[in-house]
């Protein structure tokens, strides 16, 4: 029985770019496009608002941003919405569907990893180093181990937090935490979680517990290289 093609209103239809039915060619007319893949990475953390996602994206211009915005909006990947005064700001935020892509994001993270090319020196965003440490996360070396550890970055502040061998990662204050990471840039701690590289030797200091700072940066792990 042939299936009865359906369009839902408001969303681009499944077909526009390859006419195949695999869902792997829909969720790559949904987020293919240039950008389109890591303005959602950087809303896995909570909501952001214009000028934070124009931040964490330097490459991009502010027309293909707000084109991006638009089509992951129609397609049912985020909403923007008016927070609450005294901040009434407007920020974009990933709907249930949308955070649904993170195990998408991490496994392209780990696929690209094992690669000779791969340049771990480039850029990085605080969101994108944190979404790496879940994918990267090895629970065999963190078993027995319960952290707080925060992420003091200009303008960003991010928790990871863990607990019987699962690692969430979230935004919000560092009240409460073991220790904090305090640095200008991500790439500085990319550094010390997978180069092993010392705190001080890539300008990074560490507030509280250091010990258990440094356990915790022991727990992830790059893949080997395939290529």
């Amino acid at each position: 029985m042939k299936l009865q093609k359906e369009t839902k209103a408001g969303q681009g239809a499944h077909g526009k770019w390859y006419n195949d039915a695999c869902g792997t060619a829909f969720a790559m007319e949904v987020v293919g496009e240039r950008w389109a893949l890591l303005v959602l990475r950087e809303l896995m953390l909570g909501p952001r608002r214009f000028s934070d996602l124009r931040a964490s994206l330097p490459g991009i211009s502010a027309k293909v941003l707000t084109e991006r915005l638009a089509n992951l909006e129609s397609a049912g990947v985020l909403v923007k919405r008016q927070m609450e005064p005294p901040v009434a700001a407007r920020v974009y935020e990933l709907t249930e569907w949308g955070y649904r892509a993170e195990p998408l994001i991490q496994e392209l993270g780990r696929w690209a990893a094992m690669s000779g090319d791969h340049d771990p020196t480039l850029p990085l965003s605080p969101v994108s180093l944190m979404l790496s440490l879940r994918t990267m996360f090895d629970p065999a070396k963190a078993a027995g181990q319960s952290a707080r550890i925060g992420f003091r970055f200009p303008g960003d502040r991010l928790v990871g937090e863990l607990a019987d061998g699962v690692l969430v990662a979230s935004r919000g204050p560092l009240d409460g935490c073991d220790a904090v990471f305090d640095a200008a840039e991500a790439p500085q701690l990319a550094a010390i979680f997978y180069g092993n590289v010392a705190p001080e030797d890539v300008g990074v200091s560490v507030e509280g517990d250091r010990e258990a700072a440094l356990r915790f940066a022991a727990i992830f792990e790059l893949p080997a290289k395939m290529t």
